[in-house]
């Protein structure tokens, strides 16, 4: 058994004395042949790999509170609410919606009627199907719904289609486009291949879709992987853009920004999804205009969201 191998076998061993059998360090040291040191070692060892997953059962009071005030406001279906865990940064952000939506898609996912999932991508996307128990559904369609690659064809980190198919044991389907193509152009040439079409088709039959809600600010996706530069993002404001939604850009009263962005974006439009069970997951107080925006579409169905967002929504529609 290789160093590393030998590693992770201690770490789950001493992982599952320590929280599920309640044993001390030191029983786990003894039991295991190690010192107390090795054994703490090894336990943060499990946690960094993602070995030991947490679940709580129930939300505080002021989450249900919310999900409900949201949940009436926009005629959601399922409305939850991740705790704040005290700090204000869009990573602890995503990591409390990813810790309760990984349970939350796992759930929906591993439902016989649904066999074909569309799924958007995203920061916040990834980190959930990260945080996503496996299941076995070899009978699952993992499809894009919208381009995989980056403008400039390199691919995109945050696309989750690969990730979310070795979680269920699915298939997935990328749509090898970029997000947004350079031109009208390029955008009609990718649209006119025969594989890019059976695709979007494909894509189009989800019985689910799970999508990310993005900004046009410079901490937002769109910007911080250079999907969009300077002068996009002048236009963008300029439309009065404030969120992206599946590529298309929406102001803050729900309606369409017109953008010349928009029209080179390459996948499913947000009405091709309307009327479909669309679960958004969206993270960061940051993200408060965009998240009204997507909402007051009347596209998105299902929302997973934090506190400190939920908070902010809450006060921004009274």
């Amino acid at each position: 058994m290789q160093d590393e191998d030998w590693t992770t076998y201690l770490s789950i061993r001493a992982a599952w004395l320590s929280f599920v059998g309640g044993c001390t360090q030191g029983d786990i040291a003894a039991r295991l042949g190690v010192s107390p040191a090795k054994v703490h070692r090894l336990i943060a060892h499990a946690q960094k790999e993602g070995l030991i997953r947490f679940q709580i059962d129930g939300r505080p009071i002021e989450c249900l509170e919310l999900e409900e005030f949201i949940t009436r406001a926009f005629g959601l279906s399922t409305c939850i609410i991740a705790p704040d865990l005290g700090a204000s940064d869009p990573a602890t952000s995503i990591r409390a919606v990813a810790s309760v939506a990984g349970p939350y898609l796992a759930s929906v996912l591993s439902a016989p009627e649904v066999t074909r999932v569309g799924v958007g991508m995203g920061r916040t996307l990834k980190a959930a199907v990260g945080a996503m128990p496996r299941i076995s559904r070899a009978n699952l369609s993992v499809i894009s719904i919208s381009g995989s690659l980056m403008r400039k064809l390199s691919a995109n980190p945050f696309d989750v289609v690969q990730q979310l198919a070795e979680r269920t044991g699915g298939e997935g389907y990328f749509l090898p486009v970029p997000y947004f193509a350079e031109s009208l152009e390029e955008r009609d040439m990718f649209l006119g291949q025969r594989s890019v079409q059976d695709l979007l088709a494909l894509a189009r039959q989800s019985d689910v879709f799970v999508v990310g809600i993005g900004s046009i600010d410079n901490e937002g996706h769109l910007v911080q992987r250079g999907m969009i530069n300077k002068t996009d993002q002048d236009g963008l404001r300029r439309s009065r853009a404030v969120s992206d939604l599946m590529g298309r850009f929406v102001s803050l009263d729900g309606k369409p920004a017109p953008t010349p962005l928009e029209e080179v974006a390459v996948g499913l439009h947000y009405e091709e999804v309307r009327g479909s069970r669309v679960i958004a997951l969206v993270g960061g107080e940051s993200k408060a205009e965009a998240t009204l925006a997507a909402l007051r579409t009347g596209v998105i169905t299902d929302l997973i969201a934090d506190e400190t967002l939920a908070r902010a929504l809450r006060d921004r529609i009274g």
